[in-house]
């Protein structure tokens, strides 16, 4: 992703009430400029993380529980030809979030080590492994309590923390349903609306 990107380190955006979608639910592709989705492993944190100081034990030691996630991402800048101040201003280009119904307890599975499949409307169209998120989604998570501690803030219990992508992020069409299948997490399903055209008679 860094890659995709044009990013040479890692950032971080915020996980709003408001952002969390619903499988249930079909999601306005409309309502976004150039949405994408990722595929990820989330934390769902059970204790208050350390700041600085944090470290790979202490993530594991107050996870909660591992979901399945999809995290929808969107830019306002024209074909996503953004830097790392252009992700930074938008909210790491954050815009939604989903987390399947699976709740996995970090010992039962290798962090590192889940395969993650992503399909648009059945076809494959992205494949990847865990540890492609700086070797291990939870140094990932222990980077970004370390991060925001600088700024007076702390991951508490409750939180959900996406802590990268599995795989390249994938454009969005109005009309598509992503399935993402991750071993030893089930999956989760992220559909679009299709956009309805209607005529008249003058």
């Amino acid at each position: 992703m860094q890659q995709m990107m044009g990013v040479d380190e890692p950032d971080y955006g915020h996980l709003l009430d408001d952002m969390a979608l619903d499988e249930r639910h079909s999601v306005p592709a409309r309502k976004y400029c150039q949405p994408r989705v990722e595929v990820e492993v989330g934390f769902v944190l059970g204790a208050d993380l350390p700041g600085a100081g944090c470290t790979e034990e202490d993530v594991l030691a107050a996870t909660a529980a591992l979901a399945p996630a999809i995290e929808l991402i969107d830019s306002r800048i024209a074909d996503w030809r953004i830097g790392l101040a252009d992700t930074i201003a938008d909210n790491a280009s954050s815009a939604g979030f989903v987390l399947g119904p699976a709740r996995v307890p970090p010992g039962a599975v290798d962090v590192r080590k889940i395969e993650a499949t992503l399909r648009r409307n059945g076809e494959v169209v992205a494949e990847g492994r865990s540890d492609a998120v700086l070797g291990n989604p939870v140094t990932a998570v222990a980077w970004l309590a370390r991060r925001v501690a600088d700024f007076g803030v702390r991951l508490r219990a409750g939180n959900i923390v996406l802590p990268g992508s599995c795989t390249k992020a994938i454009d969005v069409r109005a009309g598509d349903r992503f399935q993402a299948d991750f071993t030893g997490l089930g999956r989760v399903s992220l559909t679009f609306a299709s956009t309805t055209s209607w005529g008249g008679v003058a």
